[in-house]
């Protein structure tokens, strides 16, 4: 109880935060839960070749209700496209189911990886990039964007997030306002999220990499912890994201992202 005490405070903190960073950024939070996770658990003894899958599994499991939050949130502002997620969702369901199936056999050392790169990758864009850049004036239509779709749903598993860190800089390469990508991307994570927690349910998870209250890689402790003050902390980001600059959002959402990727690169390297 020493320790449980400690950890929960940790996570109701990390909670309120990852709150904000969903309504501000549209990424569902996932991009701070999996380093918080994993520090949390680590602290208290748990680790192992499936600690990232347990960290994966709760942070999605989260998102599904941030993102509904945030998704609202952004929807009453107007912020978005709609028609365009109803092409999208199909690809996005997709790419999450191949994502459980192949995260649940990777090694955690090898998640962590990926975790750290391509976020970095992504924060590098971002922070250093250009908004006039593009890829298109506008997004493929269809069968490339279903690809498009299931590839970007795939990689946000295999990170534990909601599709907002790839949907964002993907989106406004093809044109779209930062604002109404963000509020778009925002709903990526309910359609992402949602298949990919029942498979992570149902993955079995050794006893060395699983606290109290697990059920499969999800723990519902801190998946309790999170929610309970995230849904809050929400809606301050949405109307922080709606009263900000789009620049100074990119080069914000840019910056985070490097930071904590090149933390969990660090991880991954040094054990």
């Amino acid at each position: 109880m020493a320790e449980l005490l400690p950890m929960l405070g940790f996570l109701l903190l990390i909670g309120a935060f990852s709150g904000v960073i969903s309504g501000l950024l549209g990424v569902g939070g996932g991009i701070v839960l999996v380093p918080a996770f994993f520090h949390a658990f680590g602290s208290l003894g748990y680790g192992g070749p499936q600690l990232m899958q347990l960290c994966i599994g709760t942070s999605l499991a989260t998102i599904v209700f941030t993102s509904i939050r945030s998704g609202l949130g952004h929807h009453r502002k107007g912020a978005v496209d709609w028609a365009m997620l109803r092409g999208w969702a199909p690809g996005l369901a997709t790419g999450a189911v191949i994502g459980v199936l192949l995260a649940a056999r990777l090694d955690s050392s090898v998640l962590q990886g990926v975790f750290g790169a391509l976020g970095a990758v992504i924060g590098l864009y971002l922070a250093f990039g250009h908004p006039e850049w593009r890829l298109a004036p506008a997004l493929p239509a269809q069968p490339l964007a279903s690809a498009m779709a299931a590839a970007l749903s795939f990689l946000s598993v295999l990170m534990g997030i909601g599709g907002g860190t790839f949907g964002v800089p993907l989106m406004t390469l093809h044109g779209v306002a930062i604002h109404r990508a963000v509020g778009t991307a925002s709903v990526f994570g309910v359609i992402i999220a949602t298949p990919s927690v029942i498979g992570f349910l149902l993955l079995p998870v050794a006893a060395a990499a699983r606290p109290p209250y697990s059920v499969g890689a999800v723990n519902l402790l801190a998946f309790a912890a999170i929610l309970a003050v995230s849904l809050g902390t929400t809606g301050w980001g949405v109307r922080l994201a709606h009263a900000t600059d789009a620049r100074r959002l990119r080069r914000i959402f840019g910056l985070f992202l490097l930071i904590v990727a090149g933390n969990m690169l660090r991880k991954a390297t040094l054990g």
